[in-house]
């Protein structure tokens, strides 16, 4: 029995060791930040802004391996994806792609499901989603 959990501890041990750097803050400009109605403002900030901002903040579990190295991971994704942090300095291509693909990720898999499991308070109701959606589309008119 002591082995086994040798085998099983030792690893788990070892490998808190291997980390991934993701800063959870980054630099921020606040003339970069998106520029939208307070509403919406509160619901980004609310259920986007922990994996699609320069300011995060990582959960508990974020700094235990492997689950660091999945939560860092999609909070390099996130910030690939879209970073609400440095909206204002991507080129008008780039606001609308993000702005077209919008509603269908929040119908699809925004918030994340994973993480809306230690998150519940990150969940969009039919009513946010909207809002948000009926946004990205006036926003996406506006740019055209």
């Amino acid at each position: 029995m002591k082995t086994l959990l040798l085998w099983v501890l030792l690893p788990l041990l070892l490998i808190q060791f291997i980390r991934m750097d993701v800063p959870a803050t980054l630099s921020n400009d606040k003339h970069q930040e998106i520029d939208a109605p307070r509403k919406v403002m509160a619901i980004l900030k609310r259920s986007c802004y922990d994996c699609h901002s320069n300011s995060l903040v990582y959960p508990w579990y974020a700094h235990i391996a492997p689950l660091s190295w999945y939560t860092q991971s999609h909070v390099q994704e996130g910030r690939h994806v879209v970073n609400f942090s440095q909206w204002k300095s991507y080129d008008k291509h780039k606001q609308l792609k993000v702005l077209r693909k919008l509603p269908k990720s929040l119908l699809v898999r925004m918030p994340l499901p994973d993480y809306l499991w230690l998150h519940p308070e990150a969940t969009l109701s039919q009513e946010e989603k909207k809002i948000l959606t009926d946004w990205a589309n006036d926003l996406h008119k506006r740019l055209e």
